[in-house]
């Protein structure tokens, strides 16, 4: 049984966001992923540029995608930076789902960090972490109704931590800052266990 977690509140998001500055491995990761997509390559309209971007993120975050150039070849092909900019999450989605050797794939967790570190303040991450505390919180507190597949759904997704924020009443933070805070606490609270099975 999972111990308990403080309830959300302006001094626990405080005290993660304080200790995340302390973590120079993924402070640097970020700053080099922020110059990249930021400065470096911008704009999608290069398969050199999204092949780079695709590559780092998969690298970096581990999302285990063993072909990249597909993924890159799909991003060029949807044509996304006007939807970028306006923060249309309906793009996640469309950016997930790519066919590989006719094999439909849903690189979901992919989309939501490729689309976040163009626009990280409309576009924030889905993550196993981040997905267990919300189910934490949402079973505990009640702060929404949503189901185990509402989360893997963009749409709904952000809703539920728009709720989530509101609820807690945290709205002086932007999405990028309790993306931050959820994502250290489920990795405080739920540890991935790399146990083998016997």
């Amino acid at each position: 049984m999972i111990k308990d977690i403080p309830t959300p509140s302006t001094k626990e998001v405080d005290k993660y966001l304080k200790k995340w500055n302390t973590m120079e491995n993924y402070v640097l990761q970020e700053n080099s992923l922020d110059k990249l997509f930021f400065q470096t390559y911008p704009n999608n309209t290069d398969i050199n540029d999204i092949l780079i971007k695709a590559s780092s993120l998969n690298d970096f975050y581990s999302t285990n995608i063993f072909s990249i150039f597909n993924v890159a070849k799909h991003i060029l092909n949807l044509d996304i930076d006007k939807r970028l900019k306006n923060g249309d999450t309906s793009l996640v989605n469309d950016i997930a789902k790519v066919t590989i050797s006719g094999v439909d794939k849903n690189f979901y967790s992919f989309a939501t960090k490729y689309c976040s570190h163009h626009n990280p303040l409309e576009y924030p991450i889905y993550d196993n972490y981040v997905d267990k505390v919300l189910n934490y919180f949402k079973n505990r507190d009640k702060f929404d109704d949503f189901t185990k597949n509402d989360l893997k759904d963009y749409i709904h997704f952000k809703n539920v931590l728009l709720s989530f924020r509101k609820y807690y009443g945290l709205e002086e933070y932007n999405l990028k800052e309790i993306d931050k805070y959820l994502w250290q606490l489920g990795r405080d609270y739920f540890p991935k266990n790399y146990k083998k099975k016997s």
